[in-house]
Formats: structure tokens, sequence, C-alpha cells
């Protein structure tokens, strides 16, 4: 079974930072694509940042020149080191990844969620 562990939410002040982190584990071939997405409470989830396996990344306006996505793909990880954060940026974060598993014998094209950290940035 593949599944991805998040770490690292928590309560800072506004200004403040703090850095996520996503494992992945299992029997997993390959990842293409990470990232993460945050949803705050009413409103839809929404892209914040995605890094590919060969290090391309993409960023949401709202959090360009704030945020830094990172891999590491020897440990089949994602890191978002988020700096100046806003109380606008409260929200759950979730990781997410696309990659290759052996499910059942076979090897299967996956996208797969995290169980999500939550961030609250205080005024």
């Amino acid at each position: 079974q593949v599944k991805l562990v998040e770490s690292g939410g928590g309560l800072v002040q506004a200004g403040g930072s703090l850095r996520l982190s996503c494992a992945a584990s299992g029997n997993i071939f390959s990842i293409n694509d990470m990232g993460w997405y945050r949803q705050a409470p009413g409103k839809q989830r929404e892209l914040v940042a995605t890094a590919t396996s060969s290090g391309s990344t993409n960023y949401a306006d709202s959090v360009k020149g704030r945020f830094t996505i990172s891999r590491d793909n020897a440990k089949n990880a994602v890191y978002l080191q988020m700096n100046s954060l806003e109380p606008e940026d409260t929200a759950a974060y979730y990781c997410n990844a696309h990659l290759v598993a052996l499910v059942a014998s076979s090897y299967r094209y996956l996208e797969v969620w995290g169980q999500g950290t939550l961030v609250t940035v205080s005024s």
C-alpha cells in the first residue's frame, strides 16, 4: 500500500516560517510530480506548489517569493518551506504525488494524497 505522510504543521505568528515535510512509502517504482495543495475552511482545495522529478517547479501566484518547494528523490520526499506567512495562508495542507507503484503484481499509475497537516497563522 502506498501512502504519503506529512509533518510540520502548526501555529505561527504572521511573518513567521514553517517547513512542511512529506514522505512517500510503499512499493514505489517511480514518482513523477509531487506537490502541495491547501484547503481553507469553506473554500475549495487549491494548488500551492508542485515539483517534477527533474526539478521543475510551479507556484500559485499567492505564494511566489514566499514559499519554496524542494524534493529529495532518494527519500521519496517533498518539502515546503513557508516564509513570511500571512493569516490568509491558514489552511489544511495536503501532499500529493503522481507515481508508479506495484499493486497486486502489476505496475499501476496512481495519484496519492496525504492525510493533511494544519497550518494556522495568527495576526
